[in-house]
């Protein structure tokens, strides 16, 4: 009782008064001083480190075919090409600091907040990460800046869907939680259209900007208003709440008090990793994000995204890869733009499921292509089938499998697990995305390019069946709502 007292009389304090007394004449006194613009200005600030991911992702596409003598040129930092097993090393070390980076920033997260975890286990790694690209002679570097960039990958993935869905609202946290999926894709074009054109060092500089730019920008907006009442800082979290809302004082009010309760109750149920395992409803939420996390990589995303150009050298296309490359990264753009809306109109379980489909209609036929090619088959006749196959595939996983598995798992767990689950399934996440990267080109000596291709497609079929029948509908419902219905009450 005498903690809720305390709330009370922090929320009634004369921050309020002073608001209203700096309101213009004929406004409402209930108007709050800022409109919902400073919490979208938020979102896309924190989401410039998404940009930087993105970048991170398919920097290895146009840099591994001048590294390995693809494609000719002077730029060679090292001295000589590389081999086919270091190739797979700098494509992998990515998703192998990935694994490993989301337990550092989970930890951090609820120690220093979420707001300074990304600042310095996401936008930091990254700089220093491009920094050593730029410059890197010896082989080793490229490792250890790969493997840093790693770790950056794995907090971002870890800690800013919760920033977004803690300082979201629930008729706009869907569309906010995927603009992440946005700018990820804007980064995978940008190197793309940038990197075939440029020296290694000139590329990596471009890109260290934009970590250096979210460092600086985002030191200025507030921290998660449920890590400010965690730590019972009451009017930070009221001042922060006022910033992004634009609904009446007592309705900001009447939300803080709402957050401080769930945090409150989340508190006196402070859990572990393992306290997911004691309720039913918890447990089926983990196995839904671990099951969209593992049917999204072995959709192969990350073999197309590190090996774009490597793949269209060996499909024999007439088109250049390196403008193969391009259409695909533009290609990306198109379902970006659009899935903020689908995913609070349709819903996220017809979202997922469309681009199911759209992933199987694509890679089945990329896999027949490669196999009549292995075949000895003339295939010059359908040489736009990889381009157009890998451009559906593209938009259909950009649209679904892409944003939604990370827009899901931030709201299926209460705050006192939530750190924990996330970094479980960040790593769990990034873990497989290692294997299937490293050992992709090893298999696809056994069982060709288009064997690897029906092994996505298998996945793919498997995913749609499990979304079908586990994966609830999250669309515009509280926490509460969601934990009702993941214990079946609902």
């Amino acid at each position: 009782m005498q903690y809720s007292f305390y709330f009370f009389c922090r929320t009634s304090s004369p921050l309020g008064t002073r608001i209203i007394i700096k309101q213009p004449q004929g406004e409402s006194e209930e108007k709050p001083k800022k409109s919902a613009r400073y919490l979208y200005a938020a979102v896309i600030v924190a989401n410039i480190v998404s940009f930087a991911l993105g970048i991170s992702l398919t920097w290895s596409s146009p840099v591994i075919s001048k590294l390995n003598g693809e494609v000719i040129t002077d730029d060679i930092p090292i001295g000589r090409y590389i081999t086919k097993d270091e190739e797979s090393w700098i494509g992998s070390l990515l998703t192998l600091g990935g694994g490993c980076g989301p337990y550092l920033a989970g930890f951090m997260s609820d120690l220093i907040g979420r707001k300074k975890t990304l600042l310095f286990c996401s936008g930091v790694p990254f700089l220093i990460s491009f920094i050593i690209l730029a410059f890197a002679k010896h082989l080793i570097l490229y490792y250890i800046a790969r493997f840093m960039g790693g770790l950056a990958l794995g907090s971002v993935f870890c800690v800013l869907p919760n920033y977004v869905s803690e300082i979201s609202e629930v008729r706009n946290r869907g569309s906010l939680g995927t603009t992440m999926n946005i700018f990820l894709t804007f980064g995978l074009f940008f190197s793309y259209i940038l990197g075939p054109f440029v020296t290694i060092m000139a590329f990596s500089l471009i890109c260290a900007i934009f970590p250096a730019l979210f460092i600086i920008l985002f030191s200025f907006f507030p921290e998660s208003p449920y890590y400010l009442v965690q730590k019972q800082q009451f009017d930070a979290a009221e001042r922060s709440l006022m910033k992004m809302r634009v609904g009446t004082n007592e309705d900001i009010k009447k939300e803080l008090k709402e957050i401080k309760d769930t945090v409150e109750e989340s508190l006196l149920n402070k859990g572990s990793f393992l306290d997911i395992f004691r309720s039913r409803g918890l447990i089926k939420a983990l196995t839904i994000s671990l099951g969209l996390v593992l049917f999204q990589q072995f959709s192969g995303i990350n073999v197309v995204l590190f090996y774009t150009q490597t793949i269209f050298e060996a499909t024999g296309s007439s088109i250049s890869s390196a403008l193969s490359s391009i259409i695909i990264g533009g290609a990306q753009l198109i379902p970006s733009a659009i899935t903020p809306f689908v995913a609070d109109t349709a819903g996220r379980r017809p979202t997922l499921l469309f681009s199911c489909f759209g992933m199987i209609i694509s890679e089945a036929p990329l896999g027949l292509y490669f196999y009549l090619k292995s075949q000895g088959q003339d295939v010059s006749s359908i040489f736009w089938l990889p381009v157009a196959c890998l451009v559906i595939y593209i938009i259909t996983f950009r649209v679904g499998f892409g944003p939604l598995p990370w827009t899901i798992m931030s709201e299926l767990f209460p705050p006192n697990v939530k750190s924990s689950a996330c970094t479980a399934t960040a790593s769990f996440c990034y873990l497989l995305a290692f294997f299937i990267t490293r050992y992709f080109q090893n298999v696809t000596v056994y069982i060709g390019m288009g064997g690897g291709f029906w092994l996505f497609t298998g996945f793919c079929v498997l995913s749609a069946i499990f979304i079908w029948f586990y994966v609830p509908e999250t669309k515009k419902k509280s926490f509460q709502e969601i934990n009702a219905i993941l214990n079946g009450k609902k």
